[in-house]
């Protein structure tokens, strides 16, 4: 393999040079016998994971070698939007979708909550609820699924993640308030073979995936995707008495189908999760009796118990190739049963969801196209609650809507330069009736390498408290839900990119600014009653201001460094005054680079953060005398690295995270009296454990 290696590294250079094969007479003879000796002898030193990412063997006539792909690339329409690819996810442990944005700049992923696990995306520096999640551009994960949702996406099964941000398209909705994450699983369609993952980290946490197609038919395809994960170790890193992580055994199942003709494609699947996770005290601590607990209470455990079934289909009939004219129709419907106690709380539910949407889409011309279409969504929860730490028999809280809509979207294209897509909707809901959603998106690019974006539009959400927030009933405060109405919010956007050419290499540059006004926002108001939490609607003021920067820089040896910077301005109206909102970085900066050796053999992947701080909500003394917290905490930060060895059929991954061994102290308050008034575990703003090392194999067996 080294001499092999070598060789063809060699046979590259020369080619550089276009010296090697100056001796033969023609350059087609040059070309082709280049091309027959390095496809023989370096095959073996492909990535097979990623044959794009590899060397592009297709231009030896004009003597070029081409580099490779960035895995994080800006899309080319009108909306301000990237995809994240599985060479970019490859460059992490990236287990699950919410650890697949370690690398990129925009999306943060933070705990909710330390003492079930509960995690959350953040998208222009507002909390996950507000980025609609799409898999394959269907709405998903809602309700009681969307504060453990990011860990129903096992990392190996995606193939690609596309991130919108600000006001997105009206065909997936009306609930894009910040932005759009629409995973994109890998297909049946995709090249025939057998793909296995497994890892181990330090914390004894242990995961193995596969996915597998088949093409029984030129035009029939199947795939399976698997998931198993397990903890077997509790780790107590800061010796409070609670699990740092909880304790999940997750298995996750999917069968994927397609079927293609010459005028209708069909994509169908069914899935299935089993997951148990337990988390919470692990011992009484050794000065239980300094908070005034009594010595007779049980540990305080946090038990969830989820099973989640889902089927969806899709059905596109071809009316005119020649007008990319299409007519389609996508449904899907979810079951999620989560059964979860608090200590004594309880929270139990069984959710069902359905949704369905036909589409038409056609170009009248180049420059002009029309998508049209009406949709359906179902919600129905039904819900038993025991509310606090008493052994009260729970009450029933049931809750349903109905929203039907229609909506259309035109794209005009003049020319390469302009592009512009406005579309509006029209939805009925069954408990809040009708309202309109419009939105506009613009690109403009006055010169080559030059695109710049404007974007305005409204959004719109159902918020089903409990479903939603149960995750805070891990705590002594008194959870008091009101009536919510719906969240409604204007999003306005702006962004510049250009692409500068350096010799032969180009350096990318993006900065962006948007602002986001609510009306009739859902809060949750920490500061006015430190024994209370109340989730009601907003009464005043609530806005976010994001601006930020990042430039990108890859070589054609290997190299790829970004640097970005990011400013959040978030705030909010509790009790009558504007405030900063609690537990939101004010700032983020990001240094990440990543080395190629030739061949792809060797890949090294580091990654930098800096997280601002921000502000706590209001301290208040605990039954010991001492505060809760401080007014504010501080910027903190974290460092990932990775090293992966590629082979022919499988390669080995090792790596490190938050090896500047940075915690947050005390992120559960009152930790040794947690059946006390002053137990809190949603306090949470950085890291709950330390450094952590992990291991890992990807084997990719193709055909068999």
């Amino acid at each position: 393999m080294f001499n092999t290696n070598i060789l063809c590294l060699a046979l590259i250079m020369s080619l550089r040079n276009k010296t090697i094969f100056s001796f033969l007479p023609k350059p087609g003879i040059a070309a082709a016998f280049c091309a027959a000796t390095l496809s023989a002898l370096c095959s073996s030193a492909r990535n097979p994971e990623n044959p794009e990412d590899s060397i592009d063997w297709n231009h030896l006539d004009d003597f070029v070698v081409v580099k490779k792909r960035a895995g994080n690339f800006k899309l080319s329409g009108p909306e301000n939007a990237f995809k994240i690819d599985r060479s970019e996810l490859f460059k992490a442990a990236c287990c699950n979708l919410g650890e697949s944005f370690t690398t990129n700049p925009s999306v943060d992923v933070n705990y909710s909550d330390p003492a079930t696990g509960a995690k959350q995306i953040k998208l222009l520096g507002l909390s996950g609820s507000y980025v609609q999640l799409l898999t394959e551009t269907m709405p998903n994960f809602r309700g009681a699924a969307r504060p453990y949702a990011l860990r129903y996406v096992p990392g190996p099964w995606m193939k690609s993640i596309s991130v919108s941000k600000g006001c997105s398209t009206v065909k997936n909705g009306f609930e894009s308030m910040s932005g759009q994450i629409d995973i994109e699983y890998l297909k049946p369609e995709d090249p025939q073979g057998v793909a296995i993952n497994a890892y181990v980290d330090s914390e004894l946490k242990v995961e193995a995936n596969a996915d597998a197609n088949f093409h029984l038919s030129p035009r029939l395809n199947t795939e399976v995707l698997a998931h198993f994960e397990d903890r077997y170790m509790n780790h107590d890193g800061n010796d409070d008495g609670f699990a740092d992580t909880p304790d999940i055994r997750q298995f996750n199942l999917q069968n994927r189908w397609d079927y293609f003709s010459d005028s209708y494609i069909f994509h169908g699947g069914l899935g299935a999760i089993n997951e148990k996770s337990d988390a919470g005290q692990i011992s009484h601590s050794h000065d239980r009796n300094a908070a005034g607990s009594s010595t007779g209470n049980p540990l305080y455990e946090i038990a969830l118990r989820t099973q989640r079934y889902e089927a969806y289909m899709k059905h596109a009939f071809i009316i005119d190739r020649d007008h990319n004219s299409n007519l389609a129709m996508m449904a899907s419907g979810s079951f999620h049963k989560l059964d979860a106690s608090y200590g004594f709380k309880l929270y139990d539910v069984d959710e069902s969801n359905a949704y369905a949407q036909l589409m038409f889409e056609t170009d009248f011309s180049p420059a002009h196209n029309l998508s049209a279409g009406v949709s359906y969504n179902y919600d129905y929860l039904d819900q038993k609650l025991r509310r606090t730490q008493s052994l009260d028999e729970p009450g029933v809280v049931k809750e349903k809507e109905t929203t039907t809509g229609a909506y259309a979207q035109y794209t005009w294209k003049p020319s390469d330069k302009f592009t512009a897509m406005a579309g509006a909707r029209a939805d009925w809901s069954s408990m809040f009736g009708w309202f309109a959603t419009p939105r506009i998106n613009i690109r403009y690019s006055p010169v080559e390498n030059l695109n710049l974006r404007g974007s305005v539009g409204k959004g719109y959400r159902t918020v089903f408290g409990w479903a939603e927030y149960n995750y805070l009933m891990a705590s002594g405060r008194q959870l008091v839900i009101e009536n919510l109405n719906q969240e409604a919010s204007w999003n306005y956007g702006i962004n510049a990119d250009i692409s500068i050419p350096i010799n032969q290499e180009t350096i990318k540059i993006n900065a962006e600014y948007y602002y986001t006004n609510f009306d009739r926002q859902v809060i949750a108001d920490y500061d006015s009653d430190p024994h209370s939490l109340t989730i009601g609607n907003l009464s005043g003021k609530s806005f976010s201001h994001t601006f930020q920067i990042d430039a990108t820089y890859q070589s054609s040896f290997g190299l790829s460094i970004t640097a970005a910077w990011r400013l959040n301005d978030v705030k909010t109206t509790y009790n009558g005054r504007l405030l900063e909102k609690p537990l939101t970085s004010k700032y983020k900066g990001l240094l990440t680079a990543s080395f190629s050796t030739p061949m792809d053999i060797w890949q090294f992947d580091a990654t930098l953060q800096l997280n601002g701080g921000g502000r706590m909500p209001a301290p208040y003394r605990l039954n010991d005398g001492s505060w809760s917290w401080g007014e504010r905490f501080k910027a903190f930060p974290q460092l990932n690295v990775q090293v992966t060895r590629w082979f022919r059929h499988f390669s080995i991954y090792a790596g490190g995270e938050n090896l500047t061994n940075f915690k947050q102290k005390n992120p559960i308050i009152a930790s040794p009296d947690p059946w006390g008034p002053d137990f809190d575990s949603t306090m949470i703003w950085g890291p709950v454990h330390g450094a952590m090392a992990y291991v890992g194999i990807r084997f990719n067996f193709g055909k068999l």
